[in-house]
């Protein structure tokens, strides 16, 4: 009755309940990769097992050396060496095996997660920092490849070498596996204060870690504003106070855990004890002989070994399953619309916005009945205050949030489709910003075009106004730049980055105030180049400029949540 209401507080708690549910998200992956799990498991068994052997051929050479067993000495001598010899070679290889494994999981596994992050909808993904992101895609990862790799195998391996000792003690004296059976029960019944407090401290833990790194991430991203405004003294003093908290979280656990670890240890002595003395009493009496004495011993200290193999493994369940809930955390967002779709595309088509009305998930409306269209031939301007919201209308038009109200098309002939991510393919993107990857600008521009021959790269390069620089640099396009476009003027990052645009041939070209960095006659030249060589049939500009406005066929401007539309005759 004390068990069943123990068993039940257990599962009201919720703790094993939400490992049981992050257990079985991890048995997709050893059910994946069965075959070489198998493998493993069998070898640790057959290690184990020739481990068990090795202590009755021990027992059996002692008891020929010592008189009391007749045979050859020899062929025992033989047979024990064996036995130690094939379990150290199961043992290698188990090891071997769990490495090639390990890696092959631990890359698959974070290949899906990364795809899964790529197509997860945008808004949702938002809500985790980017650091938070690297570190479940990095260390989160790798804990949960070690427990679909190393944690069954170790089970069934510590499970095999507890139940063949206890066997084989009980054969041959019960009440010595009696004693060393005293401490089961202890552990067990103190497994749910240690499952709950470990899994809290667990999630604590990696939830600094999370922080930290996404802190060091902002930081390295953001050094130049840091050494600019002179704060640098200011983050160091947020490092310390984040070092300081990640300390005690740190310490707090390893009291607790030296506490655990000594109460078990004190309580393994004590058996221990316990069974020497007994085998020592029945060596006395000549009950048993000097090679079951040593056997005994053996079998005793494996017995234990086994046992907190297996009680070990507690802390690396709730390790390997805390890092599982982080990960579902991700994976059960919802993935955005036509994720894994491509549509077909019109030839020539419009863009529609039909009474929409948005607003991100604080709940604060950012546009409201919004009617935009845009056609081929338009260069339409995007002006109004900032953080009005010309941005999410942007954001709209590809896909990665969707309206609350109204609808958002592409119409083109008899065909019209939901704007979402299986139409993104019909839009070039340049967003605010620097978005200029580490590598060679040659890697920068395919990474839209891949098979991308350099006269296309340099033609694209000469629309964006950007020939010119990068023709003077060292190695051209195959010359290297650090994160963020390291080494480069914003002006020059942005000029690169509608160059790649370009290099696209989307029939939409859409600018976030791409050429904020530009001066105007460098900027004029750019809108011209693209206007009459760029290949876009429409061109879609957020700017504050009243010049670069001018240069467009139509002007939209948004007025708080409305949008307003100014025709113009021409362009200038």
């Amino acid at each position: 009755m004390k068990f069943s209401k123990k068993l039940k507080k257990k599962i009201e708690d919720g703790s094993f309940r939400e490992m049981w549910r992050e257990a079985k998200w991890m048995f997709v992956y050893i059910r994946r990769y069965r075959l070489i799990v198998l493998i493993h498991i069998l070898l640790g068994v057959l290690g184990t097992a020739m481990s068990l052997l090795s202590s009755l051929a021990m027992r059996q050479l002692i008891d020929v050396v010592t008189g009391f067993q007749t045979g050859g000495i020899w062929t025992a001598a033989a047979y024990m060496g064996g036995m130690l010899l094939g379990s150290a070679v199961m043992q290698s290889a188990a090891s071997r095996i769990a490495a090639i494994i390990n890696i092959r999981v631990q890359n698959g596994i974070q290949a899906e997660m990364y795809d899964r992050m790529l197509r997860t909808d945008w808004q949702s993904l938002k809500a985790f920092r980017s650091g938070d992101l690297i570190n479940r895609l990095n260390s989160d990862v790798g804990t949960v490849a070690n427990g679909v790799t190393g944690f069954l195998p170790s089970f069934v391996s510590g499970t095999v070498q507890f139940l063949g000792s206890l066997i084989i003690i009980l054969c041959y004296d019960p009440v010595m596996a009696l004693i060393a059976l005293v401490g089961a029960p202890i552990y067990v019944l103190s497994s749910r204060a240690l499952v709950r407090k470990m899994r809290e401290y667990n999630k604590r833990m990696k939830d600094i870690g999370s922080q930290v790194m996404s802190f060091h991430e902002d930081s390295f991203r953001n050094i130049g504003t840091i050494k600019a405004f002179g704060i640098m003294d200011g983050f160091d003093t947020r490092m310390k106070q984040m070092q300081d908290t990640y300390r005690t979280a740190m310490l707090e656990y390893n009291l607790f855990s030296v506490i655990a670890g000594l109460v078990m240890s004190v309580i393994g002595l004590l058996i221990s004890a316990g069974c020497f003395g007994w085998g020592v009493y029945r060596l006395w009496t000549h009950a048993i002989s000097y090679g079951t004495m040593t056997m005994f011993l053996q079998l005793t200290n494996m017995l234990r070994s086994a046992f907190s193999t297996l009680i070990g493994l507690v802390p690396t369940a709730i390790s390997i399953t805390t890092s599982a809930g982080r990960l579902m955390a991700v994976v059960e967002l919802p993935e955005e619309p036509f994720a894994r779709e491509t549509a077909d595309i019109p030839d020539d088509f419009s863009i529609k916005l039909r009474n929409v009305s948005f607003s991100y998930n604080d709940g604060d409306k950012v546009l409201e009945h919004v009617e935009f269209d845009a056609h081929p031939g338009d260069m339409i301007a995007l002006t109004g205050a900032s953080g009005e919201g010309k941005t999410t209308i942007v954001r709209i038009i590809l896909g990665l949030v969707r309206p609350d109200e109204g609808e958002a098309v592409l119409t083109g002939g008899d065909e019209e489709l939901t704007l979402s991510a299986a139409t993104r393919r019909a839009f070039a993107y340049v967003p605010q910003g620097n978005t200029v990857f580490a590598g060679t600008i040659a890697d920068n521009m395919r990474m839209v075009k891949p098979d991308a021959a350099d006269d296309e790269i340099m033609t694209a390069l000469r629309l964006a106004c950007a020939d010119s620089f990068v023709s003077k640099l060292p190695d051209g396009i195959n010359s290297r730049i650090g994160e963020v476009g390291g080494g480069l003027s914003e002006g020059q990052a942005q000029r690169i980055a509608v160059a790649r645009a370009l290099l696209q041939k989307a029939p939409v070209l859409i600018l976030d105030e791409a050429t904020s960095a530009l001066d105007e006659d460098t900027e004029r030249r750019m809108l011209e180049n693209i206007r009459t060589e760029g290949g876009v049939k429409t061109c879609i500009m957020i700017t504050h400029r009243s010049a670069t406005a001018a240069m467009c066929s139509r002007r939209y401007e948004l007025d708080g949540t409305a949008l307003r539309l100014f025709e113009r005759e021409g362009t200038t």
